[in-house]
């Protein structure tokens, strides 16, 4: 099996969240990736998934992935039955760190208590 295919998954979430200046080849059994996510989180679940295949500290694999928008965790979309809470929990693991979020988008959220289907929030890095 080639690096390529022992990383296949790596590459094909690259393109689920659409990675930009892409570039991938394989060098001396070493997988070079390269590329650009919208945010922190995009970059952090490339990561996560490197690390899930190759271990820790995988040596099979370089990745030079840079975040175009560093100012910002990531933009979520919210789905039915959601909270800020909720949110919370999944970015930051703490559901008590709603705050921020509702700090983040106090533009569009006038109640923290209160959000819709399909708005975007901004989840702010900490």
């Amino acid at each position: 099996m080639s690096t390529k295919q022992k990383y296949q998954a790596v590459l094909d979430l690259g393109e689920k969240i659409k990675v930009q200046n892409g570039d991938v080849h394989e060098e001396n059994g070493i997988l070079k990736i390269k590329g650009q996510v919208q945010t922190q989180y995009e970059k952090n679940i490339l990561w996560d998934k490197i690390k899930e295949i190759g271990g820790e500290n995988p040596t099979d694999v370089l990745a030079n992935i840079t975040v175009a928008d560093s100012s910002v965790l990531h933009h979520h979309i919210v789905q039915k039955g959601e909270t800020l809470g909720k949110i919370a929990k999944h970015y930051y693991n703490n559901a008590a760190k709603y705050t921020a979020i509702f700090e983040a988008n106090k533009d569009k959220l006038k109640n923290p208590d209160t959000i819709f289907p399909d708005q975007v929030l901004v989840i702010p890095n900490l």
